[in-house]
């Protein structure tokens, strides 16, 4: 399956051309092939892309570490981005890599990356891990931490199917030092 040419697309996404300026991402585009799929799916990915009630900080952190468990350069690539934008910093961003015990993070980020672990680790949150979120996190922002690893997953998994390439205009706003061997 290819991606839809956004002037091939169903005229009921209009809106999903519109929220996106007029550029759809290449996985918009993948999933105009199913038009109500893509409709159904895209309050909850304003929601989800936006961190629901966690700041865009942790949202986006959160996001960096499904990309990295998941192997998918495409989000990594969009994600970097938008982290950079919330106020993350490059080396943040790559510490993401590393994970929860690398140094510098607080309790609050490792204890939400632990969480992201988990989640991938044994589709789930882990009662200690769930005890150290619960000293930062209300119940809310856990449950938001598990769909943007849910939303996130079902993308990555979308994205190495059929091999969706990295959006230009995304690529072309990376720093020099993000790129996929590096990645």
């Amino acid at each position: 399956m290819k991606p839809v040419p956004p002037q091939d697309w169903d005229t009921s996404l209009q809106h999903v051309i519109d929220d996106m300026g007029g550029r759809p991402l290449n996985i918009h585009s993948l999933m105009a092939n199913h038009p109500r799929l893509l409709t159904a799916w895209w309050d909850l990915r304003n929601y989800s892309v936006n961190g629901g009630d966690l700041d865009q900080r942790h949202c986006e952190i959160a996001i960096l570490r499904v990309a990295v468990h998941l192997d998918s350069w495409y989000e990594w690539a969009s994600h970097v981005e938008r982290g950079l934008a919330c106020g993350l910093t490059l080396e943040e961003i790559e510490r993401v890599k590393a994970g929860p015990t690398s140094p510098g993070w607080s309790a609050q980020e490792a204890a939400l990356l632990d969480a992201v672990d988990d989640l991938t680790e044994i589709q789930g949150i882990a009662e200690s891990t769930l005890q150290e979120l619960s000293e930062h996190f209300t119940r809310r922002q856990v449950l938001d931490i598990v769909l943007l690893y849910g939303m996130y997953n079902t993308l990555a998994c979308m994205i190495n199917t059929w091999g969706l390439e990295l959006d230009p205009h995304i690529a072309e706003r990376l720093p020099e030092s993000v790129t996929e061997s590096t990645f």
